[in-house]
């Protein structure tokens, strides 16, 4: 399936594989320089992944398929593929305890299932209108809370870096919200032009992002208030890394971001300058997928 995938992108697997390697390894140095609690964020990450295949449809899909033990190492070699390069790294960094908590967490995720969203209704501060940010709230209403308790950790222990990667992390979140496309007929239903369409997007977007994103900003903003032109630096990247995972999405509906694209996106991270060069470029791909279903 993922080797189709590639080829459906235009890339030849082995090639694709060795983007996505390059990828991860110049994302994980990255994060590794920009902050001392790298490795916790790096664990977490991984068990997110591994407990996104722990999701009990799936599960119950794989179990009509296959006996109980094939059906077990199946999900053992799964958490183990998933969480290897995780492992790999850590060990590499020399935090061996990480490592081998994560290694054991992946092993107990392999053979547990459960599900990964609540069926809930759970009020949330954006009105029905901007769909991504009520569905995205609230099926990551527990992990949004993380950001908010770093920023607080980053203030009682009086470390900036700490506040930046809360801020960082919640932006993340944040455009987790836009990759998946919607419905053809949601789109279509719109009378207005696509550029109009966009910047209606973009102003849904930028307007509840900063709900979610301007306390952590006024609050590291007053206790780091010399560093202020930093926290607004990082603040608008984080704005311009949004409006272009938006240009994104829209430039490859009504299917989802292909792995180019995606590997765009992650160098884009690494070495943000780049989004003022690719930001226009999705934005032009936008209007032109969009005129088939705008007028």
């Amino acid at each position: 399936m993922s080797n189709r995938r590639l080829k459906d992108a235009g890339l030849e697997p082995m090639l694709g594989y060795v983007l996505i390697l390059a990828g991860f390894i110049g994302f994980s140095f990255f994060l590794f320089q920009k902050t001392e609690f790298a490795h916790y964020a790096y664990t977490l990450i991984s068990l997110v992944l591994t407990t996104k295949l722990s999701e009990i449809k799936r599960n119950d899909f794989l179990k009509s398929c296959f006996t109980d033990n094939r059906y077990k190492i199946l999900r053992i070699t799964e958490n183990i593929v998933a969480a290897f390069p995780f492992v790999l790294f850590l060990i590499y960094k020399q935090y061996f305890f990480d490592s081998a908590i994560l290694a054991l967490l992946s092993l107990i995720l392999a053979l547990t299932s459960f599900k990964t969203t609540v069926n809930l209704s759970i009020p949330t501060p954006f009105y029905k209108k901007p769909f991504e940010f009520t569905v995205g709230f609230r099926n990551s209403l527990l992990v949004l809370m993380i950001p908010y308790i770093l920023t607080i950790i980053s203030i009682s222990v009086q470390n900036f870096n700490l506040g930046i990667f809360a801020l960082l992390l919640l932006f993340l979140i944040i455009i987790g919200f836009y990759p998946k496309p919607e419905n053809e007929y949601f789109v279509w239903s719109f009378s207005m032009s696509p550029k109009k369409f966009l910047f209606e997007k973009l102003k849904t977007a930028i307007f509840y992002a900063n709900i979610l994103c301007l306390p952590i900003v006024m609050i590291l903003g007053f206790f780091y208030f010399t560093n202020i032109h930093l926290i607004l630096l990082f603040y608008f990247i984080g704005i311009v890394f949004l409006i272009t995972i938006i240009f994104a999405k829209y430039g490859a509906f009504p299917n989802e971001i292909n792995i180019p694209e995606g590997l765009i996106l992650v160098t884009c991270i690494s070495f943000p300058p780049l989004l003022l060069v690719f930001a226009p470029y999705f934005y032009t791909k936008a209007i032109k997928k969009l005129e088939r279903f705008l007028v």
